[in-house]
This record gives structure tokens, C-alpha cells and sequence, in this order.
């Protein structure tokens, strides 16, 4: 095992120990997306807690913001804040770390999580980059749920308009939210075809969360030139932990005692 994907699986025990003291958050979500995090934070984005100030720092928003538990773990990780903070007061009364990402917590750049705004906003900064000579790139992340919303396809429409190939999306595709699968709910299939026929770059990543595979779609994205890039990661909801994998029920599932103590368990086993 590499360092990186021993890295996500840390992540992946930092999170569910985070659920566990909440009682709250996304955590099918959150184990699906946290190798695409992993990933950006940790080998591709040029920003950090040294430069989040600098006007040439690379730009990450998650619009799939109820996933902000996953981000802050992350984040923490990276040297942003206290992981630790993190991990015991997310959600909790007072405390800066609540459900979704806010301007309040070092590292985020908006607050996010009414779903089809990043991209929009995501537009907005390529473009600002673009205008105004500055050689930094924006990551966005989506939900394929998030893919109903109409506003992305504006969103999509402009970047192509614009030839924003310094606007880098990702699509988290682990084919569930909320209320059902994807297919069922309002269905965006194929995703690839209506990404070209907008005008842009494909990059389909057949596992997202292997962290070769993420490594290698975000090396071809920062070379393609001409047009914006989305790399489409099919993802497992719940990735990780046996039970709660493609199960529509842990989109927000509150673990038991029994439960936790398995899914670090299994976590732990991979780790050893």
C-alpha cells in the first residue's frame, strides 16, 4: 500500500470517529469522496496553509458541501486547523465545524452546500484567473445527484463559451442520494456524452477511489489545453466499510455502538 492510499484510510477512521461523536453528517458520501480529496490536497492543488492567502493559490470548492465532514478531515489533516477540533466538535453547539463548508474554518474558499452553485462559482474564479493573468486553477467537486440541478448546465454552457481549461470538475458518481439511486431519481446518464456535447474535455476514472487511477485523470486534466476538464470518478458510497457500502440508507446513517466498533475494525485491517 502506498502512503497516499494509506492516507485515505486514516481519513476514512477519522471520519467515522467524527460521525460517531456527532451523531451527525453524510458518511456514505464522505467515504466515497475522501480519495478524490485525498488526491487534490495531497499531490495535485497548489495550495496549503502556507498560501491560502496568495492571490495565485489554486482555488478547491466541494458543492456536494454536505460532505464537509470528509473535507474538514482533510483539511486538518493538511495543517489548516486542529484535525482534533475537528473530529470532536463537528456539529456540536458553538463550534465552527458544522454541516457544511463556511468562510468561518481556514482553507474554504466559499460557503457551499445549496446544491448546483459550485460550478457556477467555480466558472466565475477560472474565468477571474483568465482576465486577469493569474496562473492558478479551480478544482470543483459534484455530486451526480447534484446533477439534476439546472443551474450546472449554465454553469457548463459558460466554461465551454469562455475555453476555461483551468477549471478542473470532478463528479463523485457513487449512483445514490438521498431518496433512492440516481437512475431512479432524476437520471443525468449518460453524464459523459452531455459534459461533450457542452464542450468539454472527458476523463472517466472507472475506480475514484483508487488513487493511481485519480492520480493519472488529474495529470491529463492539468495538461489539456482549449477546454474545461471534468473527471467523472465512479465512485462506492460508503466505500470502505462493508455494511454501508451502495446502501441508499447510510447517505446519513447514525452508527450504533456495534456498528462503529465494526466499521473501524474493518478499517483497522486494512491499516495493519
Amino acid at each position: 500500500m502506498d502512503d497516499l492510499t494509506r492516507k485515505s484510510w486514516q481519513l476514512r477512521r477519522d471520519i467515522l470517529e467524527m460521525m460517531d461523536r456527532s451523531k451527525a453528517g453524510h458518511v456514505g458520501g464522505d467515504l466515497s469522496v475522501v480519495d478524490i480529496l485525498n488526491v487534490l490536497y495531497n499531490e495535485v492543488m497548489n495550495v496549503s496553509p502556507k498560501n491560502f492567502g496568495d492571490e495565485n493559490r489554486d482555488r478547491f470548492l466541494l458543492s456536494k458541501g454536505h460532505c464537509a465532514d470528509a473535507l474538514f478531515a482533510v483539511l486538518g489533516d493538511c495543517g489548516f486547523f486542529d484535525k482534533r477540533e475537528a473530529i470532536e466538535t463537528f456539529s456540536q453547539y458553538g463550534s465552527r465545524f458544522i454541516g457544511h463548508p463556511n468562510t468561518e474554518v481556514n482553507g474554504i474558499e466559499i460557503n457551499s452546500g445549496s446544491l448546483g452553485h459550485g460550478l457556477a462559482i467555480g466558472v466565475g474564479m477560472a474565468l477571474a484567473a483568465k482576465r486577469k493573468g493569474r496562473s492558478y486553477r479551480t478544482y470543483v467537486v459534484l455530486g451526480d445527484g447534484e446533477m439534476a440541478e439546472g443551474s450546472n448546465y449554465e454553469a457548463m454552457m459558460a466554461a465551454a463559451q469562455y475555453n476555461l481549461d483551468n477549471l478542473c470538475a470532478t463528479v463523485d458518481l457513487n449512483g445514490l442520494q438521498i431518496s433512492g439511486t440516481t437512475d431512479e431519481v432524476m437520471s443525468t446518464a449518460p453524464l459523459n456524452k452531455k459534459f461533450e456535447a457542452f464542450g468539454w474535455n472527458v476523463i472517466e476514472v472507472a475506480d475514484g477511489n483508487d488513487i493511481a487511477q485519480l492520480r493519472a485523470a488529474y495529470t491529463k486534466a492539468a495538461e489539456y489545453k482549449g477546454k474545461p476538464t471534468v473527471v467523472i470518478a465512479h465512485t462506492i458510497k460508503g466505500k470502505g466499510v462493508s455494511f454501508m457500502e451502495n446502501q441508499i440508507s447510510w447517505h446519513h446513517g447514525i452508527m450504533n455502538p456495534a456498528q462503529y466498533q465494526q466499521a473501524i475494525a474493518e478499517i483497522e485491517e486494512v491499516l495493519a
